[in-house]
């Protein structure tokens, strides 16, 4: 029987040593407190509007309110998208 070749593999050679570049990130750390902020603050509008039987947070709106807590909420959303 014919004996086969042996292949020769190539040694390790580690690749080159990469230098430190600086990398200029930009900083987004005020994405998620504001975020969770106008979710807080949307959720908490709704709840003390219901809790008060709509006289509280501002009597004047009247159900607006509702319309106000939920757009504290779309805002957190919003701002949601800047997040990396």
């Amino acid at each position: 029987m014919p004996k086969s070749r042996i292949r020769k593999k190539a040694d390790y050679t580690p690749p080159p040593s990469k230098q430190a570049t600086a990398i200029k990130l930009n900083s987004r750390n005020w994405v998620a407190p504001v975020m969770l902020a106008m979710f807080l603050i949307g959720l908490a509008w709704i709840v003390v509007f219901y809790v008060t039987d709509g006289s509280l947070p501002v009597d004047a709106l009247g159900n607006w309110n509702i319309v106000v807590g939920f757009g504290f909420i779309a805002a957190g959303f919003g701002v949601s998208t800047q997040w990396k």
